[in-house]
This record gives C-alpha cells, sequence and structure tokens, in this order.
C-alpha cells in the first residue's frame, strides 16, 4: 500500500498561514526580536514573509540577522528584491532612501500609449500601480503617467507626448521630516525616489512615509525619559532591562546633584523646617514648565519647524512664558506660604511669601529655557534630541529651583 501524504493545497495553506505570522511578527516587534524568530526559519519561509512587508522593517529585520543567515536569504531572494533591500540598507536610517519600495511600471519616452497600457494589465495583476514613471536612458526621471492621460490618449502616441513633465520626487537622502513636509500639502498616494543625479531608484507610498512620522512622534514621550524607540510591548524583559537601565542610573547620579544643592542649606532648613514642606512645590512647577518647553521645542524639532538660528528667538519667547507663567502661579504659591508659615506661628510669614514668589519666578524662567536649549545642544553634539532629554531637564529644575529657594532663604531669614 502506497504512504499516504498530506494534500498539497493543505500544506499550502498552512505556509500560507505560518508566513502570514511571520508578517505580522516583523510589523509587531522590534527588529532585534524578529530577526530572532526568522533566524529559525528556512531562506524560502523568510523571503516569502519579507517581500510582502513594508521596506523599513524588512532592511531593520534582515540586517539584525547573523551575516551568514543574512546572505543565505538575500541568496534566496528575486534578484529586484535583494538589489532594493541592499540599496535601501545604503542610506542611513530616517532617510527616504531606508523606506523606498520598488517601481515596477518604467517606460521609455520612446513607448507608445498602446505599449505601455499592454504592460501595465500584466503588472497590475502582479503589483500595486499607482502611477508610471518615464526614465530616459540614463535612468533618470523625466515624466510621470497618469492613467486618465492614457485612458483619452491615442494609442499611437508615444509617452512624451502623454506624460507629466518635470514631476515632483523625493531625494533618497532626504529626512523622514524634510520629505514630509515637501509632500505634506501634495497629497499623493506614492512619491519617485532619485538619486543625487536625479535617475528613479525607487518609489515611496505616502501611507509609508507618514506611518514612519507616525512612529517618530510616538517615541518621543519613551525617549525623553530613557526608553528606546526600538522597545515595545512585545520585547523580552532582560532587553527592556539593558534598554532602560542605564538611563535610571544616570538619573540618579544627576539627582546627586539636587541632593547637595540641599545639602548646602542644611542648617537654614534646621532653622525654618517648613521650608522642606514647599521644597516639591517648587520642584513640581518648575519641572512642569520645563517639560512644556521640552514638549514644544521636540514637536518642533521633528515637524522641520526648527531652523538654523531660530533656538535662540524660541528661547527668549519660553523666557517670557517662564515670566508670565512663574509670576502667577509665584502669587498663588507665595500666599499659600503665607497663609502656612502664619498659621504655624512664624513671625517671617511675609518674607518666606516674598521668597517662594521670587523663587518660583526664576525657577520658571530658567527651565522654560532649560527646556528649550536643552534638545538643541544635544541635536549639535550630534546626539538623538528626544533621548532622556527628560533627565537631564529634571537635574536643571531641580537644581535651579531648590537652589534659588534655598539661597533667597538663607539670605533674607534669620
Amino acid at each position: 500500500m502506497a504512504e499516504m501524504r498530506p494534500d498539497e493545497p493543505a500544506e499550502d495553506i498552512q505556509k500560507s498561514d505560518h508566513v502570514a505570522k511571520l508578517k505580522r511578527a516583523i510589523s509587531q516587534n522590534a527588529p532585534s526580536e524578529a530577526a530572532a524568530l526568522l533566524a529559525k526559519e528556512d531562506a524560502d519561509t523568510i523571503v516569502a514573509a519579507l517581500v510582502t512587508s513594508p521596506p523599513p522593517l524588512v532592511v531593520a529585520a534582515l540586517w539584525k540577522l547573523p551575516d551568514a543567515k543574512r546572505d543565505e536569504v538575500l541568496g534566496a531572494a528575486p534578484p529586484e528584491r535583494r538589489d532594493q533591500w541592499q540599496r535601501n540598507h545604503a542610506y542611513p536610517v530616517q532617510t527616504v532612501g531606508r523606506l523606498m519600495g520598488i517601481p515596477h511600471a518604467v517606460f521609455k519616452p520612446v513607448e507608445t500609449v498602446s505599449e505601455a497600457v499592454g504592460r501595465l494589465r500584466t503588472l497590475v495583476q502582479k503589483s500595486l500601480i499607482t502611477y508610471g514613471y518615464v526614465i530616459d536612458d540614463d535612468g533618470r526621471l523625466v515624466g510621470v503617467l497618469i492613467f486618465r492621460e492614457l485612458l483619452f490618449a491615442q494609442g499611437d502616441q508615444r509617452l512624451e507626448d502623454v506624460m507629466l513633465k518635470n514631476p515632483f520626487a523625493l531625494s533618497a537622502d532626504m529626512g523622514v521630516e524634510d520629505a514630509m513636509l515637501s509632500a505634506v500639502t501634495l497629497h499623493f498616494p506614492e512619491y519617485p525616489v532619485v538619486d543625487s543625479g536625479g535617475r528613479l531608484i525607487g518609489l515611496l507610498r505616502g501611507q509609508t512615509l507618514f506611518q514612519q512620522q507616525a512612529f517618530q512622534l510616538s517615541a518621543q514621550p519613551g525617549q525623553m525619559v530613557g526608553v528606546e524607540a526600538e522597545e515595545r510591548l512585545t520585547t523580552p524583559w532582560h532587553r527592556s532591562l539593558r534598554f532602560r537601565h542605564p538611563w535610571l542610573q544616570l538619573n540618579l547620579v544627576t539627582a546627586f546633584a539636587a541632593a547637595a544643592v540641599v545639602g548646602l542649606f542644611q542648617d537654614t532648613i534646621d532653622r525654618t523646617v517648613l521650608l522642606a514642606a514647599f521644597l516639591p512645590v517648587l520642584a513640581g512647577q518648575s519641572g512642569n514648565t520645563g517639560c512644556q518647553a521640552l514638549a514644544v521645542t521636540l514637536r518642533g524639532m521633528t515637524l522641520g519647524e526648527m531652523r538654523e538660528g531660530k533656538s535662540s528667538a524660541i528661547a527668549m519667547k519660553e523666557m517670557l512664558l517662564g515670566l508670565l507663567n512663574g509670576t502667577l502661579v509665584g502669587v498663588t504659591a507665595g500666599a499659600g506660604m503665607f497663609a502656612y508659615a502664619t498659621w504655624q506661628g512664624n513671625p517671617e510669614a511675609f518674607t518666606l511669601s516674598a521668597v517662594v514668589f521670587a523663587a518660583m519666578v526664576l525657577a520658571c524662567i530658567v527651565s522654560g529655557v532649560a527646556g528649550t536649549l536643552i534638545p538643541v545642544v544635544l541635536k549639535r553634539m550630534g546626539a538623538d534630541p528626544a533621548t532622556a532629554s527628560s533627565i537631564f531637564l529634571t537635574t536643571a529644575t531641580d537644581v535651579v529651583s531648590m537652589g534659588v529657594f534655598l539661597g533667597l532663604a538663607a539670605a533674607f531669614i534669620r
């Protein structure tokens, strides 16, 4: 009796489901975790999962694989895909080049409308085609084909007569922020991508561009407190620990600076114990003021609004806001101190309230300026301006608010 084998269609369905599961893993996990899952599969299965995944996720996961495994996958991939993945990887992270897909509908100016339509009928069965792209003999983009124009054109007309000339295109080495600003008013479903010589090397779907920008914005709150953009809900605890713990150690070291400031004025606190009750008030208000300025500055950087030489004007604006907000909350905090000191029977209640008011104003001014300048300085140093900005800001605001408060108290309260 012949050995029974599983039904072939069932095998195909099972393989398809497995590939779909891998594709979801690529999109839902950080690149390192996705690569760890892919490394257990054979090259053909990996390729099947990658070819239908977004290009930036493919490149990120593929280059986290061991070198031997990656070479095996690239060898199994269709040449067109392999070349595109390698081309994308050559561009830095957060550039258009990392996001490119393959431009399938590419034509020459001398082709006729009938020839183009014939090829398109085949291409649309395999790929999502939105526009046709016309290139010259050197590969430079010279026109875009709008399907409406093809529909009403004569079959023997050349494409150079019906194409949209001088089309808008994104440069592959352009940053995602700049690309988003360039494309935000156009709302095209996809954009051609060219190299420095104007040669067509890829295309970028508008959805991919704005998803990448949305991901960058969503990562900012975590980066401000030391959470890496790569960390996801599915990241294993040991990797999360490795991502987060160094920043907590840094935060602890910087917190010692604030503790040292309090220690310098220990005698003042011993003489007027109620000062200790208002230290969290000063630190909290100045910290919130700084975080507001920090959030607006980082958003401006992400959206490309922070141009060269503009940081001084923004710092002046935050200084004014710090003065106004500090004055308003300083009045409330000063009144609170006056009422508390009077209730405690302290004879210097008015002086204490004046110290709280002055310290609040100065602390809010400094924290607002710090919230603007810290990410600017980090960026000029070549660091990610969002990375742990909140930790440095907290240190600055705590040191300034407590130092000013206790220093004024030491000078005016006997």
